[in-house]
């Protein structure tokens, strides 16, 4: 094991904010059960309260962590595109921290297949907010010299081992609006061409 990434893990289980590397972009990390560390990231990132962080996990038994819903549909989308760069929208279990809750109670989660992110999230034994690691309305990082040196400073540690996140698109985001239907709410690394070829009807964003 990598000692910088356990290094990192122990920083966010004692509640600290971690910089690491993703398949799509460079992200800014805690501990998703925890709110005050959630809400350094909201503030240090400048970001809208109302918008909810995004989630991964790095094996099925953490999205229990994070939902106990359960069907026929989602466990299909899951074999066919996890590990994967596809964020599900999935309901809350009660008490989950607000910060990555929509207003409907839905959080956002996908498991990563960077192999630093699933051996960061393994060791931590927690689901980790996956936000890009920018201040809002600025660039995202692909590398760790793009990285803004105000959160650089702000976090206990910047994981800047490779590989390093590719960049392009950010995750797809999806709903399971019916049996066999998506609402596809944002169109990113995995194109909506993917979801149709793996049989999926896509639906109109309400």
């Amino acid at each position: 094991m990598n000692p910088k990434v356990e290094c990192a893990a122990l920083s966010l289980v004692r509640g600290e904010l971690v910089i690491y590397p993703t398949e799509t972009l460079y992200a800014l990390g805690a501990s998703a059960l925890m709110p005050r560390a959630l809400q350094r990231i909201v503030d240090l990132k400048g970001r809208d309260a109302a918008k909810p962080l995004p989630v991964i996990i790095a094996e099925m038994d953490q999205l229990r962590m994070i939902s106990a819903w359960d069907s026929p549909d989602l466990n299909r989308l899951v074999q066919a595109f996890w590990p994967g760069p596809l964020s599900i929208l999935v309901p809350a279990l009660p008490g989950l921290p607000p910060h990555i809750q929509d207003r409907r109670g839905l959080v956002a989660v996908r498991w990563t297949p960077h192999p630093v992110a699933q051996s960061l999230v393994r060791l931590c034994k927690t689901p980790l907010s996956a936000t890009s690691a920018n201040r809002s309305g600025q660039k995202p990082a692909c590398r760790p010299d793009e990285l803004n040196p105000f959160l650089t400073e702000s976090v206990a540690m910047v994981l800047d081992c490779p590989p390093f996140p590719p960049g392009g698109q950010p995750s797809s985001l999806v709903r399971i609006a019916s049996p066999h239907t998506l609402e596809v709410l944002r169109e990113g690394a995995v194109p909506m061409k993917d979801l149709v070829n793996a049989g999926w009807s896509i639906c109109s964003k309400n």
